[in-house]
């Protein structure tokens, strides 16, 4: 069973920046996609970033606008999101969460097989 450990989450000022860290616990091949979600209460569970196995295909939320960038370990058993000018409507539950998904990156939740438990971020004005 695959296990996955979100860290680096907090509270942040409007305009900072925090960089999320996942650790896998185990190797995973080139079938995975690797990818960030977050949630808030009463809301879906949005894509923030995916990333293919060998880093060439990435996808991003709509409200990222360029300010977050996903990225992973030369040993693919971790992958990062760095996120600059935080807002307050970024306020979430951030989780990782690695798939099966054909190869591509895609934002569709049920498509992932294998998620953190979560890391809150909060951002205040």
């Amino acid at each position: 069973q695959l296990q996955l450990t979100e860290s680096g989450g907090g509270p942040v000022r409007a305009g900072d920046s925090l960089r999320l860290s996942c650790a896998a616990s185990e190797r995973t091949n080139h079938r995975y996609v690797m990818a960030w979600f977050r949630q808030t209460p009463g809301k879906e569970r949005e894509l923030v970033a995916a990333l293919s196995w060998g880093g060439a295909n990435s996808a991003y939320g709509d409200f990222v606008k360029g300010r977050f960038i996903i990225s992973r370990s030369n040993a693919k058993s971790e992958v990062y999101l760095q996120m600059n000018n935080l807002e307050p409507e970024d306020t979430a539950v951030y989780f990782c969460a690695f798939g099966e998904t054909g190869g591509l990156p895609n934002g569709l939740p049920g498509t992932y097989d294998f998620w953190g438990q979560g890391t809150q971020v909060t951002v205040s004005s």
